[in-house]
């Protein structure tokens, strides 16, 4: 009984600095982790599935480019979390190949309902798909990495984070230049009016002079 308290008590009071760096997580890290990871194989699976289905060349491309991505963005997370250590691969940033241009304005189109056979998986199906998946992984990765204590494995999640917005962002463009995501707006007087409604913040002459003091005993 008292080896086991001491034990406890061992347990309690060791710290990062003595735990091997591959066993370097904590309980809900690792769980947060596994869900991250388990998640970018449903992406990966579905991209292949989506590869087979799409009719639209560029489509297909930024299927193939994504998954290539992802791929590598899996395997580099993977790997940091089995060692704790910094990966052989470090993370890159994503190159998409969409322009930036977004086409303003709604015009005509059917209205959307669920698709009712195997033969009516549009392009339009895959590519909303595709931004559904990305967004959901890098909200998660988000949530994620402000708990994750193991510092490698928290900042190559924290680094993939603007990737997978890259590539969601680039699945939109596609879709927007294809009508299949349209962009309404505001007429020009509501539009001015909400852009409007916020003013920059200010801080009072104390808070400013307080501020100014701890800038120079900062310097000093």
């Amino acid at each position: 009984m008292q080896q086991q308290i001491n034990n406890n008590q061992s347990m309690a009071n060791m710290t990062s600095e003595n735990i091997s760096p591959n066993l370097n997580h904590g309980a809900h890290e690792i769980l947060d982790i596994h869900e991250v990871l388990g998640g970018t194989i449903i992406a990966l699976d579905s991209y292949l599935m989506f590869d087979q289905h799409a009719k639209d060349p560029v489509l297909k491309d930024m299927i193939q480019r994504q998954r290539q991505f992802i791929t590598n963005q899996y395997n580099t997370l993977v790997e940091s979390f089995k060692t704790g250590k910094d990966p052989s691969q470090p993370t890159t940033s994503y190159k998409m190949a969409q322009s930036n241009d977004v086409i303003y304005g709604l015009t005509p189109s059917q209205p959307k309902h669920p698709a009712t056979s195997v033969s009516e998986i549009s392009d339009e199906c895959i590519s909303s798909h595709m931004l559904t998946s990305m967004k959901t992984i890098a909200g998660d990765m988000a949530k994620v990495a402000g708990e994750v204590n193991n510092p490698v494995a928290r900042r190559v999640l924290q680094d993939s984070i603007p990737n997978y917005l890259e590539m969601a962002y680039e699945i939109f463009l596609y879709q927007n230049k294809n009508r299949y995501y349209q962009v309404p707006q505001f007429d020009q007087q509501d539009a001015v009016a909400m852009v409007n409604t916020y003013a920059q913040a200010t801080m009072g002459i104390q808070q400013q002079n307080q501020t100014a003091m701890q800038h120079t005993n900062i310097l000093q």
